[in-house]
């Protein structure tokens, strides 16, 4: 915490005078969750306001997608919730193939991989989340358990693309190339596996007297309130809503696996972190249904304008080394117009709005960020609390600056 500013008040009484503090918390500190700093206005140890200033991880990311190809654009998705990065990759590529109208040429394979691969994701923010809360208010073993479990989804990614962190996974049409060997044993033990473990950070952390007094009644958001602020995800899940994309919008075909929306009542902190840990137990149960169901059979459509050939045919064949070229150089013609797309990432509601020109680069990209949407709740979640409680509520809400500031 940086700067303290005292501002004097005169009572009415002439003998009394009254303080009030302003107290810069961040942008350099552990418990903002990257660089955001939040302006507190305290009497006391009470906050009377809380005031956040985002942007000093601002990149232009939307505007950079302007000058390049679509399948270009989606390193930069990588970079927005880095700890979901596969989410944000398949998100977009949903984006792009609805723009291209081609949502029906994609093969099975690829859409139940895809939903192996969110799910997996979804499980890798909520371990990260709920660890480095736990962590904020004092929980450090079940951080560990958490982080150690995250790892095991980070080696299942890395067996399919070769990447941990940022994945650049998927593309439009489908999947880069087929799935490797050990793909569904490595799913299989994960499954086996990870249920321990979560059981574990449920005996050390739900029913844990310190965490709940950290957490229950703490950053309390009303339903009605969550829904004017536009919140998603477990912020607003939390609160009682049951809204999420997968159930009210389908998308990957979620329609047809059998899932629960975990939803809570209180609205504060420790219901927030309740939504989170039911999540992972309803993605494991996603993931089991789905590599039972994943299909043999092509991993990308058959769509020559926008499916870069076979590498083979590409060293082979003229017509196929051309084609690649103009695909990898011009990118792929889209439809003039424009559309959005959202998914359920972990934080909440994650859309993309792309402007088509009908050339190969987008006229005009916009992301609906769900942190920086939820974001907005803060001072009211703050607002009456002690100062301790401003690192509690900023944990709950589950940010990532990196898709807040883009």
């Amino acid at each position: 915490m940086e700067r303290v500013e005292f501002i004097e008040e005169k009572s009415s009484d002439s003998n009394l005078r009254k303080e009030s503090m302003i107290l810069n918390m961040g942008p350099q500190h552990p418990s903002t969750h990257g660089v955001l700093r939040v302006v507190l206005y305290l009497d006391g140890e009470v906050v009377q306001e809380a005031v956040p200033y985002v942007g000093y991880l601002h990149r232009g990311i939307e505007k950079l997608c302007e000058d390049i190809t679509y399948q270009q654009c989606l390193p930069y998705t990588d970079r927005m919730d880095y700890i979901a990065s596969i989410c944000n990759n398949i998100g977009f590529i949903l984006s792009v193939e609805k723009l291209l109208g081609i949502e029906d040429e994609i093969p099975e394979r690829a859409k139940v991989t895809e939903v192996i691969l969110s799910e997996l994701g979804r499980i890798e923010s909520h371990l990260v989340g709920i660890g480095t809360n736990a962590m904020d208010l004092g929980a450090m073993s079940a951080f560990l358990f958490c982080f150690k479990e995250r790892e095991r989804v980070y080696d299942i990614l890395e067996i399919v693309c070769g990447a941990r962190l940022t994945t650049s996974y998927p593309r439009v049409g489908g999947l880069p190339a087929e799935l490797p060997d050990n793909f569904e044993e490595a799913i299989r033990n994960f499954l086996k596996i990870f249920p321990k473990t979560l059981n574990e950070v449920d005996k050390l952390l739900t029913r844990n007297k310190i965490f709940i007094e950290r957490t229950r009644g703490v950053a309390t958001i009303s339903a009605e309130e969550a829904i004017n602020f536009g919140l998603t995800g477990p912020s607003l899940r939390g609160s009682g809503v049951p809204f999420d994309l997968r159930k009210s919008n389908p998308y990957l075909d979620y329609d047809q696996y059998d899932f629960e929306v975990p939803v809570a009542t209180d609205g504060d902190a420790y219901s927030r972190f309740l939504c989170r840990f039911e999540e992972m137990r309803q993605s494991l149960k996603i993931i089991e249904q789905a590599i039972d169901r994943l299909p043999d059979g092509p991993f990308i459509a058959d769509l020559p304008d926008i499916v870069l050939p076979e590498k083979q045919k590409v060293y082979t064949q003229m017509e196929s080394l051309i084609r690649h070229f103009v695909i990898v150089y011009n990118g792929f013609n889209t439809p003039p117009g424009e559309i959005y797309h959202g998914v359920e990432n972990p934080k909440g509601e994650l859309g993309y709005y792309i402007v088509s020109d009908g050339t190969g680069k987008p006229y005009r990209i916009h992301v609906r960020g769900p942190s920086f949407v939820n974001m907005q709740a803060l001072p009211l979640m703050a607002k009456g609390r002690l100062v301790a409680d401003v690192i509690a509520a900023i944990g709950s809400i589950d940010i990532v600056l990196g898709e807040i500031d883009r």
